[in-house]
């Protein structure tokens, strides 16, 4: 146990020490309380990143619950020294789905006054099991989650007001993109100890997770196909300089297929059948629904586990891999999002719970985007921390801002 705080707390020392925007962030909220008195709860993978996030909140006067969004993701060690530093942790690494629900549960029965959820599971209990929890707002972190909380708000049952971090600037064009992009490398070299360049690789979505990983493997010598949906997210897939197909052509020549989506059976038995012997599947999606376990499963004569994250399903005339129980790769087989990016989105999120502690009473129970202020503040304190050197307007040019008569 000794030898696992000190990893924990190494860790955690770590993620501080590369996370200036979140310090800054702090060192106002130790002097403002802007938490004083309140409860939040938190389900997001359990890291050294989460964990400062955690202790931010902690330092503005918040009591703090946390729980896993993700069986698979948590760091046991950061768990133990959380827990020494005062933030009560229901989370391990390798949860059965009871325990993972226990968990959450274990959060709610705080009475949580400020939510942070990652998935919306959290979010889904406090409609159901726990609705009579009054709750001032919440944060959502990713894009599964704000897809169900855009249904909710559009059916009329969600209660309380939501943020929608995920679509913030400083969020999703540094986090999706280059967060995704190197996380899920990382997680898929981990897992496999396989080369990528020279291998064709085909990415499910370009979303901006997507467009971050089709990125980073033609950057490691990959020749990358793109499937999408979307036509305009198409086009510009082709534009990029990716080829562009369906999953059921493409998976033919594929030696790896990544899904970051957000939607249910993206590969499934019909594609499965055209693979190449030796194809390697893994998810870089929240849920681990993107790949169609149950379809692996029906063709398959047999099964085993090959390395650590690795599964062999042998389907007679050619066999499969699946990575990560087609989990989230970057954090089942890696170690998440590197500490700089999550630095932007954690601030982000303690941002935006401050905001939802003083401006509660004026909200309404829908989806709202992270105000623009906050947005532009994180972004003022990262390229501070970067030494990055801005112009300014001048009083001209904000008054050539304001005329439409005369263009030059």
């Amino acid at each position: 146990m000794q030898s696992l705080l000190s990893e924990g707390n190494a860790r955690l020392d770590w993620a501080e020490m590369h996370m200036p925007v979140l310090a800054m962030v702090r060192e106002r909220f130790i002097k403002e309380r802007p938490f004083s008195g309140l409860r939040v709860g938190m389900a997001l993978h359990v890291e050294a990143k989460t964990g400062v996030l955690a202790l931010t909140l902690k330092a503005g006067g918040a009591e703090v619950r946390l729980a896993s969004c993700n069986p698979l993701s948590t760091d046991d060690s950061v768990v133990t020294a959380l827990r020494s530093r005062g933030i009560s942790v229901f989370a391990k690494k390798g949860e059965t789905r009871e325990e993972y629900y226990e968990n959450l549960h274990r959060v709610l029965e705080m009475g949580p006054d400020i939510i942070i959820d990652d998935g919306g599971d959290l979010t889904t209990l406090l409609h159901t099991e726990y609705s009579d929890i009054p709750i001032m707002g919440g944060n959502e972190e990713t894009t599964t989650g704000v897809l169900r909380l855009r249904v909710m708000e559009k059916m009329g049952v969600l209660r309380f007001p939501m943020f929608d971090v995920n679509d913030a600037k400083m969020k999703h064009l540094f986090d999706n993109r280059y967060g995704t992009g190197q996380s899920t490398v990382d997680g898929i070299l981990s897992a496999t100890n396989l080369s990528i360049a020279g291998k064709t690789v085909v990415v499910a979505g370009y979303g901006w997770c997507g467009k971050g990983i089709a990125m980073r493997m033609r950057g490691m010598g990959a020749d990358v196909i793109v499937t999408e949906i979307d036509p305009v997210r198409g086009i510009e897939a082709r534009m990029d300089g990716f080829r562009v197909m369906k999953m059921i052509d493409a998976i033919k020549e594929a030696d790896f297929v990544i899904t970051a989506t957000g939607m249910k059976d993206v590969v499934r038995g019909e594609h499965i059948k055209y693979a190449k012997n030796g194809l390697i599947l893994a998810n870089a999606g929240h849920f681990d629904n993107e790949i169609s376990k149950s379809d692996l499963e029906a063709l398959a004569v047999s099964k085993r586990k090959i390395r650590e994250y690795v599964e062999e399903y042998d389907l007679g005339d050619k066999k499969i891999y699946l990575l990560g129980d087609g989990r989230l790769i970057n954090l089942v087989a890696g170690q998440g999002h590197p500490v700089e990016i999550m630095d932007m989105s954690f601030s982000l999120q303690a941002l935006t719970a401050e905001y939802i502690a003083k401006n509660h009473n004026a909200l309404e129970n829908r989806v709202y985007s992270v105000p623009d202020s906050i947005d532009f503040r994180v972004a003022e304190l990262k390229a501070k921390a970067m030494g990055i050197s801005l112009d300014t307007l001048t009083e001209a040019q904000k008054r050539y801002l304001e005329e439409w008569m005369e263009g030059t």
